[in-house]
């Protein structure tokens, strides 16, 4: 089975980067074994040009920040793309509408693999930033503790590389040679 982890958001407006940069965050900290293929891709904005690398899996996992009104930031979710939850209502950033036009795309045309959706509540930054809010920051090893668990679950055991804290990833994400 190959299992895609895929990344998504803007770099530039802070919790906007959380998808790409936990992806650096993970394929650095952690090498991972079993019988399954594990990729690592930093998607970016791109959403309806991950199509044809999003076809190549089995599973895709995206992480994501998600719009869910009434909830504080850094709350996290984490379910399955064929029951959202109904606090969900992806009406938070361009990128965030246009992912979900494209797993609906893909629905339509029979091509969406099993896709997970990881997503956190972002602090609304209006600013240019390579950071993190203290709120999302604070929810990254709660993140990781439910990633490290479900891969473990499809079959995939960690083991840890490296003790880089999410910090210094966020400064060099834009940097680090793309994930696939």
């Amino acid at each position: 089975m190959k299992i895609l982890l895929l990344g998504i958001g803007n770099l530039l407006f802070g919790d906007e980067g959380v998808g790409v940069h936990f992806v650096n965050y993970m394929k650095q900290k952690y090498s991972f074994q079993g019988e399954h293929q594990l990729d690592f891709v930093d998607g970016g904005t791109l959403a309806q040009r991950l199509i044809p690398i999003m076809v190549e899996y089995d599973r895709v996992i995206i992480i994501d920040t998600i719009n869910a009104p009434g909830v504080k930031a850094g709350e996290l979710y984490f379910f399955n793309f064929n029951a959202v939850p109904d606090a969900v209502n992806w009406q938070g950033s361009a990128h965030e509408v246009e992912m979900l036009q494209t797993l609906t795309m893909m629905d339509l045309a029979g091509d969406r693999p099993d896709t997970m959706i990881m997503g956190i509540v972002p602090t609304i930054i209006e600013i240019t930033d390579f950071s993190l809010s203290e709120s999302v920051s604070a929810s990254i090893p709660l993140m990781e503790e439910t990633l490290l668990k479900h891969l473990e679950s499809l079959g995939l055991t960690s083991s840890k590389k490296s003790d880089v804290p999410i910090s210094s990833i966020i400064s060099t994400s834009y940097k680090l040679e793309q994930c696939r």
